[in-house]
């Protein structure tokens, strides 16, 4: 553990839950939810990953002239007994990595819990209700979870990075949920404020965390906005989201032509 962890304070814990986000994801859902808990939180970082073994640091991601170097970070709110982790996904050795998380969380944090984060693209319009889809580890978890509006997650495909995170912690008696937010698939390149706010009225609600969502509310009013002067301005774009909303599947043309106009409109406003 010392080899592969970098403390900077050690401090002490009493059955926490945690709260795992990946720094790539869909609608950029994930790390804006960490990255707001964190904020509203005060959470204070206490621990990171040694990035050597598990991430390739060529061709570093330059934002806003800023390097963005890969990482994967701890950070604690004491005061709602959360411990919250944010990372890069590891480029190298993903079994031993996802085995590092958990080994720092039960030996050293002592978690009662887990929970990832990681949004699911889907094809629906942005003005429609978003769902959270779950997986579970534990049937004890699923039970004790009904009644906050999870819907049971049924894909097929390769497993994600926190799929097998869960299954790590299956394995390790560590009961786990992977929660995956839907968001309209043309909002994927941009960020999702819909789905940011659900997904944290979910945590707040779970972990009693009295969060003020209102700067998110101004988020949403300011994108439908910006969307429907797109509808206005694009007769093609108008009938495309209709279609959505009526719930009539695009073919793979529209999508790419829907997606395509969205993130330009968006990024132009950005």
């Amino acid at each position: 553990m010392k080899s592969t962890f970098r403390f900077s304070e050690r401090p002490k814990f009493e059955n926490p839950s945690l709260i795992v986000g990946w720094e790539q994801d869909n609608g950029k859902l994930s790390p804006k939810v960490i990255e707001y808990l964190n904020k509203k939180l005060k959470s204070k970082s206490f621990c990171e990953i040694e990035p050597m073994d598990f991430f390739s640091l060529a061709g570093v991601v330059i934002e806003n002239d800023v390097a963005q170097f890969p990482e994967g970070k701890f950070y604690y709110s004491q005061r709602n007994d959360l411990v919250i982790f944010k990372s890069n996904e590891p480029r190298f050795e993903r079994y031993r990595f996802l085995n590092a998380i958990a080994d720092l969380a039960q030996s050293y944090c002592k978690i009662k819990e887990l929970y990832t984060i990681s949004a699911t693209s889907a094809p629906i319009a942005h003005t429609s209700p978003r769902r959270i889809f779950a997986a579970f580890n534990q049937h004890q978890i699923s039970e004790s979870l009904r009644g906050y509006g999870l819907k049971d997650l049924n894909w097929q495909g390769p497993p994600a990075i926190s799929s097998y995170l869960l299954w790590v912690a299956k394995n390790r008696g560590i009961p786990g949920v992977s929660l995956w937010p839907e968001i309209p698939f043309y909002l994927a390149a941009g960020e999702d404020f819909q789905a940011i706010k659900l997904t944290l009225s979910f945590l707040d609600k779970k972990f009693n965390l009295g969060l003020d969502l209102a700067e998110l509310d101004e988020e949403i009013r300011i994108q439908n906005i910006n969307i429907d002067r797109l509808k206005e301005e694009d007769s093609e774009i108008n009938k495309l989201i209709g279609m959505l909303e009526s719930e009539l599947t695009l073919s793979e043309a529209e999508q790419v032509e829907l997606t395509m106009k969205v993130t330009e409109l968006l990024e132009k406003k950005g």
